[in-house]
């Protein structure tokens, strides 16, 4: 029997960027562990197929979605007012969605390093501005933030993504020093290079996958189902006293040189 630490049944838990990837695989672990989970994208056809997916993993109903743009803060708040009023607060908030930008540092465009870290790092202090009030009224939650192991590492041609999501740490603490009052812990998980379907091109390189498994000390990616149990482990009573935290999973990659 699993222990009651780990359960969420029942919990209510929110996704951004849950409609393909990492979030879709992060969506689908909280409902196979028994959580409702909202999906959230801007694809409508990608985000209905992700309910019905996810919907086969948990209740057998498709979960319910939201649609809106995370880097427009007027969106944030109305959409989720919506979602609050039909759904209640979540009691878990995962914050997902995110984009990637890529040219060498001296010729990054100025409107693309506003795009990264409108959408890594501005997105989650969006979302969690409009969801952390209820929590705290209502004495509960647990906020996930997805980092990278970027935060710590570095490689050419994405310098604004490193930033951003060592912002997305930073932005970890901070919410973790100001809500931990509230019974609120807020904490992050940083992936390592994990094959979802946006790396295809990346994981068919013999070249750069050489180099992941040669960089990465479980010589492999990772998959996506891998970050299930952190996830888990994060959102459940079993890390009631873990606050402001950020847990690397990535196959040792960032404990070596």
């Amino acid at each position: 029997m699993t222990s009651p630490l780990f359960d969420i049944t029942g919990k209510l838990a929110l996704v951004t960027g849950s409609s393909r990837g990492l979030g879709l695989a992060l969506a689908t672990g909280l409902a196979q562990a028994g959580a409702k989970v909202v999906l959230h994208g801007r694809d409508p056809q990608a985000l209905t197929a992700a309910s019905e997916a996810v919907g086969r993993a948990g209740s057998g109903e498709p979960a319910p979605t939201v649609r809106f743009d995370v880097t427009d803060a007027r969106a944030v708040a109305e959409n989720l007012a919506v979602l609050v009023t039909e759904h209640g607060v979540p009691d878990i908030l995962v914050n997902n969605a995110g984009i990637q930008r890529r040219a060498p540092f001296n010729d990054f465009d100025a409107e693309d390093w506003d795009a990264v870290i409108a959408g890594n790092l501005s997105s989650a202090f969006y979302v969690s501005r409009q969801i952390t009030p209820g929590m705290a009224e209502r004495g509960s939650g647990k906020v996930i933030n997805i980092g990278s192991v970027m935060s710590q590492l570095a490689r050419q041609t994405i310098a604004p993504y490193g930033a951003s999501k060592g912002g997305v740490l930073m932005l970890t603490k901070g919410m973790a020093a100001d809500l931990a009052r509230y019974n609120i812990q807020v904490n992050a998980i940083s992936p390592g290079y994990f094959k979802t379907e946006m790396n295809t091109a990346l994981v068919q390189d013999a070249e750069f996958s050489g180099w992941v498994s040669a960089r990465t000390p479980a010589q492999r990616w990772g998959l996506p189902e891998e970050l299930v149990g952190t996830l888990i482990f994060l959102a459940s009573d079993a890390s009631a006293y873990v606050s402001g935290q950020n847990i690397f999973v990535d196959g040792g990659m960032t404990a070596i040189v």
